[in-house]
C-alpha cells in the first residue's frame, strides 16, 4: 500500500460535494416527511443545538427558520442542561440537533432531556446509526458518505443542503432553489481554481485573518476561519460585517488578511460599506461569492449565482480548497491537523 498523500482525503472530499448535493436533492422526499410531521406539530419556537462546524450549520438554519418560516429561534448553550441541570418548558417547541458524528454526549443530553420536557426533537447527522438518531423522535440523513479528513468539508455542506430541504419543506416548498446545485457546485469548483491558487499565493505568509459576511453568509465567514485555523493553524476570527466596524475595525491595517463572503442578495449588498471601509485602512481583501465583484477588494473568488437563501451551500466551496491549499503551503497535512480527532466528545 502506497504512502498517504498529504492533504489526498480533504482534496477527494471536496472534489465528491456535486455529486453528495445531487443525490440528497433527488432523496428530498424523505426530508419532506419528516417535515410533514414538524407542520402538523405547529411549533411556535425552534431551538437548535450543535458543536463546531455543526454550529455554523445550526446558525444557518437560525436564518432559514426566522426568514423563510418566520418563526423565533435559538441557538441551544449545552451546559445549561450538562453542568448546570436548567429544565425549561419545551412543549410546543422544535428542537433539532445537528451533528455529522451523532456521537457528542453533550448533545444526547441535550436532545433526551429536551424529549423528556416535551419538545419535538429532530436529529440532522451524517450517520444513521447514530446515539443521537437514537435518541431523537424524528431524524435527517445527511446522506453524504465516510468523511476519512478531520476537517469536515462535504458533510458541513450536505448538512446545510440538508437544513435547507427540511425548513423549505415545513413551508411547503418543492425545494426548487436546491434543484441545481449539483451542477452549480461543479461549476464554482472548476470557476475559482485559478482564483483559490491565487489566495493560497497571497495568504501563504500570513499570521492572521479575519473572516467576515452577513445574512446567510456569517455562518460561511465563521466556518472558514475555523477551516483556516485548524487546518493552517492561522490566527483566524471572524466577525459579522455590521460588527467589524463597531470596533474590531481599529485593528484592521495593511498586515490584515481579511477573506470577505459577499453573494449576491441583501446580505452581500450590505457587506459594501463595510469593505470600503476594510479596504480603505489596506487591508489584502479576498471577496469570495456570486456578488464579490461588486465590492472593494485584490482577489475576487467567483461562485456561481443562486438563490440568496442557498448561497452558503456554494460560497464556503473554495474557501475549503484554500484551506486545504494554505496548509499544504505551509508544509502542513490538512487530512491529520495536529491535536484534533474527528470526533470531539463534550459535555
Amino acid at each position: 500500500m502506497s504512502e498517504h498523500q498529504p492533504g489526498a482525503h480533504m482534496a477527494a472530499e471536496i472534489a465528491e460535494q456535486p455529486r453528495v448535493f445531487a443525490d440528497l436533492v433527488a432523496r428530498r422526499h424523505e426530508i419532506a416527511s419528516v417535515a410533514e410531521v414538524i407542520s402538523a406539530r405547529r411549533p411556535r419556537f425552534v431551538l437548535l443545538a450543535a458543536r463546531g462546524s455543526s454550529d455554523h450549520a445550526a446558525l444557518y438554519a437560525k436564518y432559514l427558520t426566522e426568514v423563510l418560516l418566520q418563526l423565533p429561534a435559538g441557538l441551544v448553550s449545552p451546559s445549561t442542561t450538562t453542568l448546570y441541570g436548567a429544565q425549561p418548558d419545551l412543549r410546543d417547541v422544535l428542537v433539532v440537533s445537528v451533528s455529522q458524528s451523532g456521537g457528542s454526549p453533550d448533545l444526547l443530553e441535550v436532545t433526551e432531556s429536551a424529549r423528556a420536557r416535551g419538545a419535538l426533537t429532530v436529529a440532522v447527522t451524517n450517520t444513521a446509526s447514530s446515539p443521537l438518531n437514537g435518541v431523537a423522535e424524528l431524524s435527517v440523513d445527511v446522506g453524504a458518505g465516510v468523511e476519512r479528513a478531520v476537517a469536515a468539508t462535504k458533510t458541513y455542506s450536505a448538512t446545510l443542503l440538508a437544513l435547507y430541504l427540511l425548513v423549505d419543506a415545513i413551508r411547503g416548498g418543492n425545494g426548487a432553489a436546491a434543484g441545481a446545485l449539483g451542477d452549480q457546485a461543479a461549476a464554482t469548483l472548476e470557476q475559482s481554481s485559478d482564483a483559490v491558487a491565487e489566495a493560497v499565493r497571497r495568504y501563504r505568509f500570513v499570521d492572521r485573518v479575519l473572516t467576515t459576511g452577513r445574512g446567510y453568509s456569517l455562518p460561511t465567514a465563521l466556518e472558514s476561519a475555523l477551516k483556516l485555523a485548524e487546518t493552517s493553524y492561522l490566527a483566524a476570527r471572524a466577525y459579522s460585517g455590521a460588527d467589524l466596524l463597531h470596533g474590531p475595525v481599529a485593528a484592521v491595517d495593511a498586515e490584515t488578511a481579511v477573506l470577505a463572503v459577499t453573494s449576491t442578495g441583501r446580505g452581500g449588498d450590505a457587506m459594501h460599506d463595510v469593505l470600503d471601509a476594510v479596504h480603505g485602512r489596506g487591508a489584502d481583501v479576498v471577496a469570495v461569492g456570486s456578488g464579490a465583484d461588486k465590492v472593494s477588494a485584490a482577489l475576487r473568488i467567483p461562485v456561481a449565482e443562486t438563490a440568496e437563501e442557498v448561497a452558503p451551500i456554494l460560497e464556503v466551496l473554495p474557501v475549503q480548497r484554500v484551506a486545504h491549499g494554505l496548509s499544504l503551503a505551509r508544509g502542513g497535512d490538512p487530512d491529520s491537523p495536529r491535536g484534533l480527532n474527528k470526533v470531539t466528545r463534550t459535555r
